[in-house]
């Protein structure tokens, strides 16, 4: 008999449906190469592995290994009201191919990694979905299944440079613009884009005439309180008329306007690029509840997780988080150090959204979003804009202010995309741009002198610094020491304006801002002294870059 409709349910298509009314018969199906024998999740018209194009469907027996879970206490859907478990699954006949899903008819409590689990359907309306309880018969726990390629090793698969030219030498970011920043401001996002623009412009010493280039993420499109309508809308709004403009959400994560700004600098396009980066959630949200907008329905494919209530990055990223506990030994201190530390820097910028202190009882005591994650390991949705400069370094160095100079930047995918098939331990696309990134200069960690790292959850920063090397794979609770080496004074200063987690989420852009700010001495209170070397990261999870960037002088 059918469930009532209220999960957010996939579309079927011809390639996905036989997945989806799998449960009609009570038998679990995957899509098998008809070459390698190799499961394919989620459907593909190629074989990942073999690259063959021939195809069936098989049936297999049901049974998965429990790779992760996180009790969902934050978020409610319609027929899905919390707490509820989201888990991640490992299939016995393929390993490789994990599916996210709901861990029912058990105990929270009871649920172990490495447990043995087996399919039970649900249906709602023509969609079976399958669920997963603790089986009958348990055997010995097994431990997390191989990766692909395993964290240590990613590094072998970067691709050598193509040429021994590099397009970073011949640029700079020239100029650096912050709108205000704030909870629930009410100000329309364009108004705070053309402020930051203005400000950036004027920073670096230039008249928005001398602006022959545009670039923005993720430009133009429905992203709600995550853009305010990309390249058109401030060409519209300041009468700019680049010779190149680019805007898109599949770039180098949130700061990829920059690096895309940086090639088209490069390749000679333009002259000087005004990147842009607004976001204005909290005032989305409150016109949202206020029924002053309106959401539309879930339309198109719902994806393969959200039937599930995986409906934030953070029901993954928990379930990462979880297996690096599980195979590391980080704990959620580990975790919280970073909250602290940014809350710390806070403190010093005016800025910054939150800036009350913050001691260790006050983050682990602070109520429970999704385990491990509580309410402080979350970044802050804020309203604000910011706005860099990618000029060519030899007019950059004819400008208002010292140029900050770009060293390297780290790109290349390793890892899968596909968020629940990706890096068990690490957020995805952390490990693998990281890697790239060094392979770009002769500089390494120990150059380093203070780092912005992208912090949307407590745990993208920790695998941010596991990642970039500053220690060891699955050694960043010993590296934290405390919280002493992440301080301002320590060896590797992070996040100085307070991150994304208490300065506000101006996702990414805001990293690179305060880089900037560090190598040209403008701290104030919360200078990093001789500053002359800055790590900035954007994104992970989807898609990211980073960038090494170092002082003129």
């Amino acid at each position: 008999m059918s469930e009532p409709s209220g999960r957010p349910l996939p579309q079927l298509t011809g390639e996905n449906e036989f997945f989806w009314t799998s449960g009609a018969d009570g038998r679990l199906r995957f899509q098998e190469c008809g070459s390698c024998a190799a499961l394919i999740h989620p459907p593909q018209p190629v074989c990942r592995y073999c690259r063959a194009h021939e195809s069936g469907i098989r049936v297999v027996s049901g049974f998965a290994t429990l790779i992760g879970f996180t009790v969902n206490h934050r978020f409610s859907l319609p027929g899905m009201p919390a707490p509820y478990v989201v888990a991640q699954v490992a299939i016995e006949e393929d390993p490789r191919v994990r599916l996210t899903t709901n861990a029912v008819e058990c105990d929270p409590g009871q649920l172990e990694l490495g447990m043995r689990m087996e399919v039970v359907f649900e249906r709602h309306e023509d969609v079976w979905l399958p669920l997963f309880r603790p089986a009958a018969e348990q055997p010995a726990l097994a431990g997390l299944p191989s990766e692909e390629v395993e964290p240590e090793q990613l590094r072998r698969r970067v691709r050598p440079m193509a040429t021994r030219e590099k397009f970073e030498d011949k640029v700079a970011i020239s100029g650096i613009g912050m709108s205000q920043i704030g909870r629930r401001l009410m100000v329309p996002p364009l108004s705070l884009t053309v402020q930051a623009c203005e400000r950036a412009v004027a920073d670096a010493g230039l008249t928005l005439d001398d602006i022959d280039g545009l670039a923005a993420y993720p430009g133009a499109g429905p992203f709600g309180g995550f853009a305010e309508g990309g390249v058109t809308a401030l060409e519209s709004a300041l009468g700019i008329r680049p010779t190149w403009y680019n805007g898109g959400g599949e770039t180098f994560g949130p700061g990829g306007s920059v690096i895309a700004a940086m090639l088209a600098v490069a390749a000679g396009l333009a002259r000087h690029v005004l990147c842009f980066r607004t976001v204005w959630e909290a005032t989305y949200g409150e016109l949202v509840r206020q029924g002053k907008i309106t959401q539309g329905a879930a339309s198109g494919d719902a994806g393969w997780i959200k039937p599930f209530g995986a409906i934030s990055a953070a029901h993954t990223l928990a379930q990462n988080a979880q297996r690096h506990f599980h195979r590391y030994g980080s704990t959620r201190e580990t975790l919280g150090w970073i909250a602290l530390n940014q809350r710390a820097n806070a403190a010093l910028n005016p800025t910054a959204v939150y800036r009350e202190p913050m001691t260790m009882d006050d983050y682990l005591s602070a109520r429970p979003v999704t385990t491990p994650f509580g309410l402080y390991d979350c970044d802050v949705p804020c309203d604000g804009a910011v706005a860099v400069i990618v000029s060519a370094v030899d007019a950059a160095r004819d400008l208002a202010k010292p140029p900050v100079l770009v060293e390297a930047v780290g790109t290349q995918i390793i890892e899968r995309l596909e968020w629940d098939q990706s890096t068990l331990t690490h957020e995805p696309q952390v490990l693998g741009q990281s890697a790239h990134l060094w392979s770009r200069t002769s500089m390494r960690p120990s150059d380093v002198d203070v780092a912005q790292l992208y912090d949307g959850f407590t745990f993208n920063c920790l695998s941010w610094i596991e990642g970039l090397g500053f220690c060891g794979i699955g050694e960043g609770k010993d590296f934290l020491d405390g919280g002493k080496n992440i301080a301002r004074d320590g060896l590797l200063p992070l996040n100085t304006h307070g991150g994304q987690l208490s300065h506000g989420r101006t996702h990414g852009m805001g990293l690179i801002h305060e880089a900037v700010v560090q190598l040209r001495g403008e701290g104030g209170p919360r200078q990093v002294a001789g500053a002359r070397v800055a790590v900035a990261s954007t994104g992970g999870l989807a898609t990211s870059g980073v960038i090494l960037l170092k002082a003129d002088h």
